[in-house]
């Protein structure tokens, strides 16, 4: 019998922590129009020449640190995900994995549902808040790729998953082992998105960054916001946990250059809470659903160091998802 074929694609890793491996992943990811949204020439003048050249060392430094004897943290989780979502979805499917920067390839992965008959693709891009720079990245890479084969299956897309019920509860379940009362304060540390990419999302041009809560409150304007559908996670994940608005903040992560990012910035926010006294901060990445280099060291490390020079004394992550069975199971409501 045809079987289902299932896609989860993840943002990517490098093959190793070697710097060649790194400059390989870098130059990939960051060439990707989606990623750096500037003129073609631009992007490769800037990449090829100033960002992969100077910046490969330093991040094969950071990928030396979070790497262990399995490997990428990413790659290794998002392998197990695949696996136990394979055997609690059963025959009737066909589970592949790929990332959409270095290995397993999209391209490979739909290959071998291709071979495998499938009757249909489901793809999952594994980012719960949708943005251009990643799930609508695999969108147009799957969309591009499949253009191209004599046949065409039915294909479906996950848009986002910012709300999952039981991903927000596996969230707070986490949280919850850390003893969340004896914390001063809450982040929601995002990965960080360039302020012009929310703007080029706003089509009706009038109402994205026009105001400071234009994120606060999702609704049919900017239902496809990153920024707002992360705010949400955020209050999801908050309410399930019992804490009021002044116990959290939401902020974002991992700037690169000098132009306006999505505000506030951690860095910012954890000076901010330094100065108010706070000691001890809890954590939470839902952006991500593995662990991987920036929770295990931007956040761990980095973060932690940062807010202990200012006075702080702990800075706590919050687990990704990784492989917990209930995040298997909401990824398999999602199929279903």
């Amino acid at each position: 019998m045809s079987k289902k074929g299932i896609l989860l694609v993840n943002l990517g890793t490098p093959d190793s922590p070697a710097t060649a491996d790194v400059r390989k992943y870098l130059d990939q990811f960051l060439m990707d129009e989606r990623v750096i949204d500037i003129p073609k020439l631009n992007r490769t003048l800037l990449v090829k020449g100033i960002i992969v050249p100077f910046r490969s060392p330093k991040t094969a430094k950071l990928y030396k640190e979070i790497w262990n004897e399995n490997g990428s943290p990413l790659l290794y989780y998002s392998k197990l995900q695949a696996k136990m979502l394979q055997e609690r979805l059963g025959g009737d499917y066909h589970v592949e994995l790929a990332m959409r920067y270095q290995s397993p390839s999209v391209e490979s992965a739909l290959a071998n549902l291709k071979a495998g008959l499938v009757e249909s693709i489901q793809v999952i891009p594994m980012f719960p808040q949708y943005a251009s720079a990643s799930t609508g990245s695999v969108m147009q890479l799957v969309m591009e790729l499949v253009s191209k084969w004599p046949t065409v299956p039915p294909i479906s897309f996950v848009n986002s998953f910012h709300d999952n019920e039981l991903m927000i509860k596996l969230f707070a379940e986490n949280a919850k082992k850390h003893n969340v009362e004896s914390y001063d304060h809450v982040l929601f540390s995002f990965h960080g998105l360039p302020e012009r990419q929310l703007l080029k999302c706003d089509h009706t041009g009038s109402y994205c960054l026009k105001s400071a809560d234009c994120c606060q409150t999702l609704n049919d304007t900017n239902k496809f916001c990153y920024s707002a559908q992360g705010h949400d996670t955020a209050r999801l994940i908050a309410k399930e946990l019992n804490l009021s608005r002044d116990k959290y903040t939401v902020c974002f992560q991992s700037r690169l250059g000098k132009e306006p990012w999505v505000q506030p910035y951690t860095t910012d926010v954890l000076k901010k809470l330094a100065a108010e006294g706070k000691k001890r901060l809890l954590v939470f990445s839902p952006a991500f659903v593995a662990d991987c280099l920036e929770t295990l060291y931007e956040i761990t490390v980095e973060y932690h160091e940062e807010f202990k020079a200012l006075g702080g004394e702990h800075v706590q992550l919050i687990e990704s998802l990784n492989d917990s069975p209930v995040f298997i199971e909401a990824l398999a409501g999602m199929v279903k």
